[in-house]
């Protein structure tokens, strides 16, 4: 019977189902290889042919205990994870090289370590002497954390089955090697043959996983998306490198809620908590001055407050320039149109700047009546009360759809200082004392009241 093979490009992830030097899809050379995925069984025989156990199944009335979860002192990483290390967990932590991983993850392996987890720090990308350095400076010599440096994946199983930890970091996924898998390290099988070993083994043993992935120029985990789905819980590590701000993100979490964030500053001791981060995100904003805005938003349970900064000025070029940081391009290019086409208001022939300030990165649609705020600021030369901050949907329509949890930003807002707000109508809310809320239905009603126009 003729093998059906098929064949992965290690960059991009592409299947095909032949072999070529070249990868249709991305263009890379000398970057496809053969999947032969994971045994079927001994000697190759197929699953069906032999007869398994049956399984246990429940109804959904059966209660069950929450998991037991160990907490760390980083109360941030506590909060993204959902209240703590949950046992017999993998958790896939991503992010930009040099942004800070293995930096976040020795400091927790040390306070889970000191919390009476046995924890072992397993790196292939750097020897134990490195590490040992890395620690010294952290001032975290002392803590109970075993080191290994190694890359095959069977000798690591095999000594994680003899230690049995409670805790075991992989740095990195990427990094691993399988010796069942006919590919390099790094590889879209290596990866997911890998992942799938190390999760398998963590569900088995009952103890709790943790693997750094390295990610993409896009900004993507490296490797097949399913080594995502494979995991319990997925974090991205976020911040700009002329920033000391960082920002841990949960996308998935099967045990806690999702789109949480933890906030870090880099420091030469380390990674330190940020406590109040709406206070940091804001601590540089001076008098207010034309193109500024301050939005109360909110990330997963947590509200926050951050400045939207925005410049608009005449272009040289006969294209004018659109340039988003922090925020997504294709939104702005939206906001730009509804408001020519709904208030009359043209941006032809100007170049447009968007910041969020302080690296954050925002993705909430209650952000837009801020970003239109800033863009009018800037347009008109005119500065918005230095008290305000401003959220609110924008549709196309050009009306202004109400933000949820409206009081939580409210209280945010009014515990930094700040005594008035402008928000679309419909959202439920309660002021207190010392708080005015500005609500308008529609974006026309709101330039003609805030800037005169309309």
């Amino acid at each position: 019977m003729a093998k059906n093979s098929s064949f992965t490009c290690s960059a991009c992830a592409a299947t095909f189902t032949k072999w070529s030097g070249r990868c249709d899809n991305c263009g890379e050379w000398n970057t496809i290889v053969e999947d032969t995925g994971l045994s079927s069984g001994p000697a190759g025989k197929s699953l069906g042919a032999r007869r398994g156990r049956a399984v246990a199944l429940t109804d959904l009335s059966t209660e069950e205990p929450p998991p037991p979860r160990t907490t760390s002192k980083l109360a941030e990483l506590d909060r993204v994870l959902g209240g703590g290390l949950v046992p017999a967990s993998a958790t896939l932590v991503g992010g930009d090289p040099g942004i800070g991983k293995s930096t976040l993850l020795l400091q927790a392996a040390a306070q889970f370590a000191q919390s009476g987890l046995k924890t072992i720090y397993v790196s292939g990308e750097e020897a134990s002497a490195q590490v040992r350095m890395r620690a010294q400076r952290l001032g975290l010599a002392s803590a109970p954390v075993q080191l290994a440096a190694d890359t095959n994946l069977r000798d690591i199983l095999t000594a994680l089955e003899a230690e049995a930890p409670q805790l075991a970091i992989i740095d990195s996924i990427q990094t691993m090697w399988s010796d069942h898998v006919d590919s390099a390290p790094g590889s879209v099988s290596q990866v997911r043959a890998a992942a799938h070993e190390l999760t398998t083994f963590a569900k088995r043993k009952g103890i709790s996983v943790i693997l750094v992935g390295h990610v993409t120029k896009e900004g993507q985990i490296a490797g097949p998306r399913v080594v995502e789905h494979m995991v319990d819980t997925v974090l991205y590590f976020e911040g700009e490198r002329g920033h000391q701000f960082r920002i841990l993100r949960a996308v998935k979490n099967r045990f806690g809620p999702a789109d949480e964030i933890g906030v870090f500053e880099m420091t030469g001791a380390g990674l330190a908590e940020v406590q109040n981060p709406s206070a940091l995100f804001l601590s540089e904003r001076g008098t207010p001055s034309p193109g500024s805005a301050v939005f109360a938003g909110i990330e997963g349970t947590r509200p926050v407050l951050v400045e939207f900064q925005a410049l608009v000025a005449p272009t040289p070029h006969s294209q004018p320039r659109r340039t988003v940081v922090g925020w997504d391009g294709g939104r702005l290019a939206m906001i730009l149109a509804v408001l020519e086409a709904r208030c009359g208001i043209p941006f032809a022939g100007l170049d447009v700047y968007l910041n969020v300030a302080g690296g954050l990165k925002i993705s909430e649609p209650a952000a837009d009546l801020a970003v239109a705020a800033a863009l009018l600021s800037a347009r008109e030369d005119a500065a918005l009360p230095a008290d305000t901050v401003v959220f609110g949907e924008l549709s196309l329509s050009g009306a202004l759809r109400p933000a949820p949890q409206t009081e939580i930003r409210l209280k945010e807002a009014q515990k930094l200082g700040f005594s008035k707000a402008i928000a679309p109508l419909g959202g439920k809310a309660r002021t207190s004392a010392g708080m005015s809320l500005q609500q308008m239905g529609d974006l026309t009603t709101f330039v003609g009241d805030i800037f005169g126009a309309g």
